[in-house]
């Protein structure tokens, strides 16, 4: 189960490498099953890779700032974009000219 917390200053929480380009805050995770709440900021030029994108978790992710590229789709979406996906969605691979950062959650739903 993701750890619990009251409010608390969420610019506190150090940044840490997410790996690939992606620096993150992680808010509140359960390492075991993988779910997380993380601000990740993408630096320019950061990409996911060149496959689609699936996971076993719910995830929804709301854009803070900059914007991301869905290189399956030819969009590019940009600060206030969101994206709900249920387990297996396929989606992606994403990339960002300028860097992005977005509020992601990831939970189980069952």
């Amino acid at each position: 189960m993701k750890s619990q917390h009251e409010f608390f200053t969420a610019t506190d929480v150090p940044w840490t490498d997410g790996g690939q380009g992606i620096s993150q805050r992680v808010l509140s995770s359960d390492p075991a099953d993988g779910t997380l709440t993380r601000i990740a900021k993408w630096a320019p030029g950061t990409s996911s890779g060149e496959g689609v994108i699936q996971h076993e978790y719910f995830e929804e992710v709301y854009l803070l700032e900059g914007t991301l590229t869905d290189l399956a789709l030819g969009k590019t979406f940009s600060q206030g974009d969101y994206a709900a996906r249920r387990p297996g969605m396929p989606h992606g691979p994403y990339r960002t000219g300028e860097g992005c950062t977005m509020l992601e959650i990831r939970y189980r739903t069952s």
